[in-house]
Parts: structure tokens; C-alpha cells; sequence
């Protein structure tokens, strides 16, 4: 089994860009050169824990934007709602995944999925939850993801990387999984696979009429 350095991540306001300004898939290819993988650890808002599955997302959260045309700006680890005829951005999409929530009513519930944790935000293993919390019994047309998708393997949506402990072994995937990630979006959100759509687009701003 490969051993498991710890390094220390720092953020910078970027979106997903760690030390010297290399993308996050750079470090991580990097480290698998070396031997080892390199667990990057951002500083949470609470202590870290091992968690076994999902985790139930903090309480504090900002209320839903729901008027009839609205723009909203989601950052990372953050969840919003548009209601019909309204637009989301999600800026500087680098290393993370968007999720869109296309509601039946031309509603849009907007996640945007950080690789590593923003203090005081989602992790990438409570985000789901909270997209289907905000969602509740409103019937969706369709959910998109978007975003650094080799930089992603499925299991970060159920186990973040921040709650790995020291010497356990860090999923790092080695290629695009677009299949694999379709799957774990609809089952954590409890909507049929066929519905969920994923695209790779990397390095951006998105915009989503």
C-alpha cells in the first residue's frame, strides 16, 4: 500500500489553485509521480472527523432566492436558488463540479462542489444533501453537472477529502469519470440516473439561463 504524505493546502482566491498557482489535478499529478499521493487539506470551519458516509449539512445557511427573474452568484461550497426566468454564475471554476437542479416550474437550485472545503461552506460530501434539502418534494426535469471532471472520483460526494485521517488512503482518480459521477449525483439526490447529464468543462466562469 502506498504511503500517504500529508501537505498543507493553501487557498488562494483563485478557486481551486494551491501552492506556486498549480491546478489542483497538476499537484495531485505531481505527488503520483513521486510515489505517494499528496492529501491536500484545507482548514475547515470545524475539525476535521472521519465520517463513514454522508454527513447532515450545518444549519446556517442563507434563504432560498426565489423571485420570478433573478441572478444569482454561487461560490464554492455554496447552495442557491433562482426562481423561473432567473440566472446563475458560478465563477472560477477550476477544480470544482456545478450541479443545476432544473425544476419542473423553470426553477434552477445551484450547487457549486469544492474539491477541498471553503471555511464556513459545504464539503463535498454534505453538498448533495443540502441541493436536496433546498429541492424537497418539487419535481425536476433535469440535473446538470459541469465542471473539472478528471479531477473528481464519485466517492469525494460520500466521503470528502477532509475526513481521510492520517495514513488512510485517498481515492485519487486517474482519469475522467462522467458514468461514475452521474451515478453518484442522482443517487445522492434521489433522481433517476437518466436525468443527470455531465460535461467537463474546466478553468471558468458558467453562466446557466
Amino acid at each position: 500500500m502506498r504511503q500517504i504524505r500529508q501537505v498543507r493546502w493553501r487557498r488562494t482566491n483563485g478557486g481551486g489553485r494551491g501552492a506556486a498557482g498549480l491546478p489542483v489535478t497538476a499537484l495531485l499529478a505531481l505527488s503520483l509521480g513521486a510515489g505517494g499521493v499528496a492529501v491536500a487539506q484545507a482548514q475547515p470551519a470545524v475539525a476535521s472527523e472521519v465520517h463513514p458516509g454522508p454527513v447532515a449539512p450545518p444549519a446556517r445557511r442563507t434563504e432560498p432566492v426565489t423571485p420570478a427573474s433573478a441572478h444569482l452568484r454561487i461560490t464554492e461550497g455554496q447552495v442557491g436558488e433562482v426562481g423561473p426566468g432567473g440566472t446563475i454564475l458560478y465563477p472560477s471554476v477550476t477544480s470544482c463540479l456545478t450541479v443545476t437542479v432544473r425544476l419542473q416550474n423553470g426553477g434552477k437550485v445551484g450547487a457549486h462542489a469544492s474539491l477541498f472545503q471553503v471555511p464556513g461552506e459545504y464539503r463535498s460530501d454534505q453538498i448533495l444533501a443540502a441541493v436536496k434539502q433546498r429541492t424537497g418534494a418539487r419535481g425536476v426535469r433535469a440535473v446538470e453537472v459541469r465542471g473539472a471532471v478528471g479531477a473528481w472520483a464519485p466517492s469525494y460526494f460520500t466521503r470528502a477529502i477532509e475526513s481521510y485521517a492520517e495514513g488512510e488512503q485517498v481515492p485519487v482518480p486517474t482519469g475522467p469519470d462522467p458514468k461514475g459521477l452521474a451515478r453518484a449525483v442522482a443517487d445522492g439526490l434521489g433522481e433517476p440516473r437518466g436525468k443527470v447529464t455531465v460535461e467537463d468543462l474546466p478553468d471558468g466562469d458558467q453562466t446557466v439561463d
